[in-house]
């Protein structure tokens, strides 16, 4: 924990390597110094097919973003502004590049560890 799951189109992997998309998304995580850097996960998943934006096939970026409750609206908003700038750098010609942050319940969370 954190999660950063990014949904992308298949052509993203051919504008940039997909280690270079994943590392990343971890590096402008890392530099809002909220997680501790051995705790980020990121994957990547890219859609050949089944997708639209804005009613046709257009390249996308999204990372979902999954963190323990407990950060400000401020913090997530710069962990979200961080992701979406470095990727912007990384994908300049891409039309759609987002993410949303959803925070997970410490009650409820549960890890191999804690069983």
């Amino acid at each position: 924990m954190p999660h950063f799951v990014i949904d992308c189109s298949k052509n993203i992997l051919d504008l940039n390597s997909p280690e270079n998309t994943l590392l990343t998304v971890h590096n402008a995580a890392v530099e809002t110094k909220l997680f501790d850097e051995v705790d980020i996960k990121v994957r990547l998943n890219p859609f050949e097919d089944n997708y639209m934006v804005g009613g046709k096939k257009t390249d996308f970026i999204h990372v979902f973003a999954n963190i323990m409750e407990g950060r400000t609206i401020e913090q997530k908003a710069e962990l979200s502004k961080n992701i979406v700038t470095e990727l912007k750098k990384l994908f300049p010609n891409i039309p759609f590049i987002a993410i949303n942050i959803r925070d997970f319940e410490k009650a409820t969370y549960c890890n191999k560890s804690m069983v």
